[in-house]
């Protein structure tokens, strides 16, 4: 933005100075609630002070606490963002919006992935431009990750980070009109962990009406852990940090310390009597609920709201391509995959082995991993909530391969969103060890998903046939798109007996 120039903004805490270029508005770290220090940590997110002439806008503003996040040799830094950026008040949102700032324009509020450990609205791939080029208001949220976002504490509010993406709903529906949104027509959307979280936002009552639709892309209905498994990761994190597990005692532990303890909470053994893990061992914080999020939109919570639900064809691929275990595979690791996410893993196994018969075992694992982190998880919200009108439910599995890796990583957890975010031409994406590979992403590929995501928040329909339990229809997006009928079944009904019981996988 070399030409860009500086405009104000008044929201209802104070004027905000971004920079109006060519394409978009950008403001760039204002404040949706109070900077959360010491006991504020483990509170719910508390309404920022008002302040007198005009904050400054146009410089990136602090993230959450966090460690540095890799996946072994593939660079993911455009994804994860470069880590943490200290300060406060981090508790905001970016906004890009057209530059005329004037007009009804549909209004889409992003949660970002990064196992409700990592990431950032600052990560290059979340750049709004396209989003502010087509007439959409983008906003992207900073939430509390962690300790302090979704360790289960005694006295304190379960699922802060939640409570922070409700906050922030809350100072859209207050404050977007300013920027030239429309706060009736806003869709609330996230990857990975920010999918699971918007996923408990739909079952989440406090927030009904603040948002008209939804977008859950490679997260689960399934994805939250039962109070038993939270208390788990509770007293395995007080015990290191040699504390009891009292709010009174948290607020004294720095952020650096909380970081670090968080980064030591792997290896737990989150399986209960009813109940698997459901990140099967990725992460050590989710959701903390007694009802997972699909069994609650199935019973009608939700109901007025349109969903696009989706994963990619490989998911697993990024857990075990990066760090050199996919091509090293055996049978033991796939029947290990099982047993970590299904109660009858010799049933799983077979149907996979029977589905794929020309697969390679670290094909099979990979494909057992993934629909044990999303495909199961995505497949109950679909099937929960498309049983309740009179909103609409779509479908999509995104197929297209990346070539990095050696051609290896392919469809896996993550290669969707430059094509969402219409940013594929970012150039740390391509390359071998990139997300896109070294070929990059085929011409207007981009384009086109980056237009479905924007037609269906403009309009509730993203532009194939919905989602019903009679023929799932699911549109799979390639170089060529089809729309399919229930094209995983096979799998799909392996898990569903599990999938809305009370016990859940």
């Amino acid at each position: 933005m070399s030409s860009a120039t500086d405009v104000v903004v008044t929201t209802d805490r104070g004027a905000v100075r971004g920079t109006r270029g060519h394409t978009a508005a950008v403001f760039l770290g204002v404040p949706y609630a109070a900077a959360p220090r010491g006991g504020g940590r483990f509170e719910p997110p508390q309404e920022h002070a008002p302040w007198d002439g005009v904050r400054d806008a146009t410089r990136p503003g602090p993230t959450a606490p966090q460690a540095e996040r890799r996946l072994g040799s593939i660079d993911m830094s455009p994804y994860f963002g470069t880590g943490w950026s200290k300060g406060d008040d981090y508790l905001t949102v970016d906004v890009w919006a057209p530059p005329g700032l004037t007009g009804d324009l549909p209004v889409m509020v992003f949660v970002h992935g990064g196992g409700f450990v990592a990431g950032s609205t600052r990560a290059a791939l979340y750049d709004g431009s396209a989003f502010a080029r087509d007439g959409v208001v983008l906003v992207s949220v900073t939430y509390r990750l962690g300790i302090a976002g979704f360790l289960d504490v005694p006295g304190a509010p379960a699922n802060r980070g939640l409570l922070d993406v409700v906050a922030a709903l809350g100072w859209v529906r207050r404050n977007i009109a300013a920027f030239g949104g429309d706060p009736g027509n806003v869709t609330l959307f996230g990857q990975s962990a920010g999918a699971t979280i918007v996923g408990g936002i739909l079952a989440h009552r406090a927030a009904a009406g603040l948002f008209r639709r939804a977008i859950v892309q490679s997260g689960s209905g399934l994805g939250a852990f039962t109070p038993e498994q939270a208390a788990r990761v509770t007293d395995a994190a007080v015990r290191h940090l040699g504390i009891e597990p009292r709010v009174d005692q948290l607020a004294q532990v720095s952020d650096e310390r909380l970081v670090e303890a968080a980064s030591r909470l792997g290896g737990i053994d989150l399986r209960t009597g009813t109940h698997h893990d459901p990140l099967i061992g990725l992460s050590p914080f989710s959701l903390v609920l007694d009802e997972q999020p699909a069994v609650s939109v199935a019973a009608g919570v939700a109901a007025d709201v349109d969903l696009l639900v989706g994963t990619t064809t490989e998911e697993g691929n990024l857990y075990l391509v990066p760090v050199g275990t996919f091509a090293t595979s055996e049978a033991a690791d796939v029947a290990r995959a099982a047993a970590a996410s299904h109660p009858d893993p010799l049933r799983l196994v077979e149907t996979y082995r029977a589905s794929r018969p020309r697969a390679t075992e670290g094909e099979l694992r990979s494909a057992i991993m993934g629909d044990a982190l999303f495909g199961a998880g995505t497949w109950a919200l679909a099937e929960a909530h498309a049983g309740h009108g009179p909103s609409a439910t779509f479908a999509y599995e995104f197929a297209w391969r990346s070539g990095a890796l050696d051609g290896q990583l392919g469809a896996a957890h993550t290669v969707e969103l430059p094509f969402v975010f219409d940013t594929a031409d970012l150039p740390q994406l391509t390359g071998a060890l990139a997300l896109l590979g070294s070929r990059g992403a085929p011409d207007g590929l981009a384009a086109r998903v980056h237009q479905a995501w924007v037609r269906f928040a403009r309009t509730g329909d993203p532009g194939w046939a919905r989602y019903d339990d009679r023929r799932r229809a699911t549109l799979r997006i390639d170089t060529e798109w089809a729309e399919v009928e229930d094209p995983r079944a096979a799998e799909r009904r392996a898990w569903s007996a599990d999938l809305l019981s009370p016990a859940g996988p």
